[in-house]
């Protein structure tokens, strides 16, 4: 259970979602809150519900796989290509610098 302060008093907030996902052609999820490895989060993507176990712990803000994502394969956030992945990710797996090079800055022919 989370608490917000409103006006001076304590309130309770349900946590609906532990992720975001933005677009249905999205390949990765963002935790909005630190996932553990080997937990389950559910989520609606594509729309429908699904269920990923998260195979390596996932710090608040990160993204990790939706889906089995190759490597050279692009990483796909709000619908758009964020990057290329480095080497071959999992579901459930953390995407990050480790196994991500982004397209932001990215020269062609580098």
């Amino acid at each position: 259970m989370r608490f917000a302060i409103f006006y001076g008093r304590r309130l309770k907030m349900a946590v609906r979602s532990k992720v975001v996902v933005i677009n249905e052609k999205d390949n990765v999820a963002t935790a909005i809150v630190p996932l553990k490895a080997a937990s389950t989060v559910s989520l609606e993507a594509q729309g429908r519900k699904e269920k990923v176990k998260i195979l390596t712990e996932i710090p608040m803000g990160h993204k990790f796989a939706l889906r089995d994502i190759e490597k050279g394969e692009d990483v796909i956030k709000y619908g758009e290509p964020i990057g290329l992945a480095t080497a071959r990710v999992s579901r459930g797996e953390h995407v990050h610098v480790h196994n991500v090079v982004s397209h932001r800055g990215r020269k062609e022919g580098a």
